[in-house]
């Protein structure tokens, strides 16, 4: 209590004052009051205060006073030991009751000392008990808040990842296609500054009717392949595995009913291709196949199977076996594919022993008609040809027949 006086003398503003169990050693109830008066008269001069004790009184005290605040050092009476932390705001408990029971004391005479401490002091340790209870709820559900925020923080960052990843990826096949479409576009440049150099260099020449006619077939030949692979890179060819021996009854024509290999879907054919390609419409979406990859469907959509050869002489195929046609459509078609598809034509049809057939090429600007009869004359299994008649398509068809 001396060295307490002494401190009281001379504490301020600018003091720290450390007790340990203040007004322990005297009456419970005296010391208590004291102990508070303490405190208090500390407080107005300003002073840092921090003191230990276990009267109930001064927790109370701190509960109940502006700028003082109870602390404890949890303590597991389950295990007897300390955890060593620090409780901030909580008033510790005694745990006389609890530590004696633990030791082996007899529960009877521990339950009789419960009985003998006041009931004010009693309700006071429920309270503490009830603090404690909540306490550790609220620390338990701070931990679950605290790790689903740092899951949900996970998942926010790998799904920016992912995003990155994304945009990156779609950025790099965006760079991809312009460079393919560069690429396909100055091929198409050079190729038409190369037709143009030809164009001034024929206009120097004599037989200027002829050479203008082939620079104009080689004109839209360039044009077409520049075409053709601008869809390539538009529209690349899909391939399929196929391990089957199946072989097509006929050559495919357009409208014709096929069966996707490798995805097993149905659709139509669109248009014949160089190199083997066939453009096919599958449901909405628009196509283009290697023709090994395709199965003829007849109209149920039945797959139509090639018919065996006749084991006969050299095994060749019969005229009786080939389909024959006698009308070739080349509407809408450009000169180049129109010539080659009578050439095909032709070839079926000597196969298949026709001898006159007529061909469709409209009567528009009449280029095709003149590249057609163009053709014919100098095909050496034409015997003749002239155009149609009243009845027959006049002007808009020609009558093959061949020798």
């Amino acid at each position: 209590m001396v060295n307490i006086i002494d401190i009281l003398s001379v504490a301020d503003d600018r003091s720290l004052v450390l007790i340990d169990e203040l007004g322990a050693g005297t009456d419970p109830v005296e010391g208590a009051a004291l102990a508070m008066a303490i405190l208090e008269s500390l407080a107005l001069k300003g002073a840092k205060i921090a003191s230990t004790t276990h009267y109930a009184e001064l927790k109370a005290y701190a509960l109940q006073t502006p700028r003082v605040e109870n602390g404890c050092c949890e303590f597991d009476v389950a295990t007897l030991r300390p955890t060593y932390r620090l409780l901030i705001g909580m008033p510790g408990r005694s745990n006389a009751f609890a530590i004696s029971e633990r030791l082996g004391m007899d529960k009877d005479i521990v339950a009789r000392a419960a009985e003998l401490v006041s009931a004010e002091n009693s309700q006071f340790e429920d309270v503490i008990e009830s603090l404690e209870k909540s306490r550790k709820a609220l620390e338990t559900e701070k931990q679950e808040a605290f790790e689903k925020t740092r899951q949900a923080e996970k998942m926010r960052l790998e799904a920016e990842e992912r995003k990155a990843k994304v945009e990156q990826q779609r950025q790099k096949e965006i760079d991809d296609a312009k460079s393919q479409a560069a690429r396909i576009v100055d091929q198409a440049r050079r190729e038409a500054y190369a037709l143009l150099a030809e164009l001034d260099k024929l206009k120097k020449e004599k037989d200027k009717a002829k050479d203008m006619a082939e620079l104009a077939r080689r004109a839209r030949a360039t044009v077409k392949k520049g075409v053709e692979a601008m869809d390539e890179a538009a529209d690349p060819i899909e391939g399929y595995e196929d391990n089957g021996e199946y072989v097509l009854p006929r050559p495919l024509a357009v409208g014709d009913n096929v069966l996707i290999v490798g995805i097993n879907k149905q659709a139509t054919v669109l248009a014949l291709e160089k190199g083997n390609n066939v453009q096919v419409m599958a449901g909405t979406a628009k196509m283009r196949v290697k023709v090994e990859n395709l199965r003829l469907l007849d109209k149920h959509g039945k797959k139509q199977t090639a018919p065996a050869p006749r084991r006969t002489g050299d095994n060749l195929e019969g005229r009786g076996t080939l389909a024959a046609e006698t009308r070739l459509d080349l509407r809408g078609m450009m000169v180049d594919d129109a010539l080659i598809e009578i050439d095909r034509f032709i070839d079926s049809g000597l196969r298949t022993g026709l001898s006159e057939f007529t061909i469709i090429h409209g009567k528009g600007t009449g280029a095709l008609r003149a590249a057609t009869h163009n053709y014919l004359r100098k095909c050496s299994f034409v015997k003749s040809f002239r155009l149609g008649v009243y009845g027959e398509g006049e002007t808009g068809v020609t009558i093959v027949i061949l020798k």
